[in-house]
């Protein structure tokens, strides 16, 4: 990866949350900042300053294609998480990069490259 990104991460379960963060740091990337629910996560996107996102699918029962929207809006390109329990995506963002979980540090840098492309 030619240099680190600010990633805003959207997951909801603290100790995913928190490996996820530890990997990318590990990666030379920044954590712009970490939201555990769909009002958090827009907030984060209305603020912007970060170069992509990471979107766990599911936070806490409330899907997160709202926060998926507003960054295509913007143009920030972001990437889509999921355990696999879930509908696919919408049509409309069937084309982002999927990050399955469980995380691997080796399937993140692909997967941001791809976002970011």
């Amino acid at each position: 990866m030619s240099k680190g990104r600010n990633i805003l991460v959207v997951e909801d379960e603290p100790l995913i949350a928190m490996m996820l963060e530890d990997f990318l740091e590990t990666l030379g990337h920044r954590i712009h900042a970490s939201c555990d629910n769909l009002s958090d996560a827009l907030e984060a996107c209305a603020g912007g300053g970060f170069d992509l996102a990471i979107l766990d699918v599911n936070l806490k029962g409330e899907l997160v294609w709202p926060v998926a929207q507003a960054l295509r809006d913007r143009g920030v390109p972001f990437v889509i998480a999921s355990g696999g329990h879930v509908e696919p995506p919408p049509a409309s963002f069937a084309e982002a990069p999927l990050l399955e979980k469980p995380y691997t540090i080796d399937r993140i840098g692909p997967v941001l490259e791809e976002a970011a492309g």
